[in-house]
């Protein structure tokens, strides 16, 4: 494995992730307050807890020290956004069974779609953070185990330009697992990739099945 501790690691763009951070605390936090978990104030806190690292990363000189602070930034965050749509997912079936007021069909269908947007998003950002020992092993070319296989890195194109997954690649990896709920281009390869895969797979089952066809017949009536 290539050593990544030198001064001046390959450094993949973070603009992509960022963007899609603050996409999904923006998703988290236009939900109805009776169907909102995090409070108000918790999405710009999350938001510099992990931007600012990362612009750390791509402009200061001590990365390393910046990567560290990342990494574990990026979990916590990963960790308190997962929990909040499982949360998210619970109340939106409890007003499906318990209908109120409060919350509209139309509500409900906006909702049940921001909670499938923020597992896409969210997912993957921790396929993008675990793939291949992270973004700087992939950047450096290390010979860390991949947890999927792509199809452009077994062609001679791909080996030929040193072809290396970006964060695209893993939001259509996290796309395709919530919307087909069946493998997309690239195969995983470790135990941990499909228990993430199940698990994304089964919330985004859970929304589209249970929530989206219910609101859709609320708003039928």
């Amino acid at each position: 494995m290539r050593d990544l501790s030198g001064a001046n690691p390959k450094i993949e763009p973070r603009w992509p992730v960022v963007c899609a951070i603050l996409a999904v605390l923006f998703l988290l936090s236009s939900l109805p307050s009776r169907l909102r978990v995090l409070p108000a104030w918790m999405p710009y806190l999350l938001a510099a807890t992990v931007i600012v690292p990362m612009l750390g990363v791509s402009v200061s000189r001590g990365k390393m020290h910046w990567m560290r602070f990342e990494g574990v930034s990026i979990w916590i965050f990963d960790l308190i956004v997962v929990l909040a749509i499982l949360e998210q997912l619970r109340r939106l079936l409890g007003a499906i069974l318990r209908p109120s007021a409060d919350v509209t069909g139309l509500q409900l269908l906006a909702s049940s779609i921001e909670v499938w947007a923020s597992n896409v998003l969210v997912f993957s950002i921790i396929y993008w953070r675990i793939d291949r020992g992270g973004p700087e092993a992939r950047a450096s070319r290390s010979n860390t185990r991949p947890d999927w296989q792509f199809p452009q890195a077994g062609s001679p194109h791909g080996n030929l330009d040193g072809w290396r997954p970006t964060f695209v690649d893993y939001l259509f990896l996290g796309y395709s697992t919530a919307s087909s709920f069946t493998l997309a281009d690239a195969q995983p390869l470790t135990a941990r990739a499909k228990l993430l895969m199940m698990f994304q797979s089964m919330i985004s089952l859970v929304t589209v099945v249970a929530i989206v066809s219910r609101a859709i017949n609320i708003l039928g009536k």
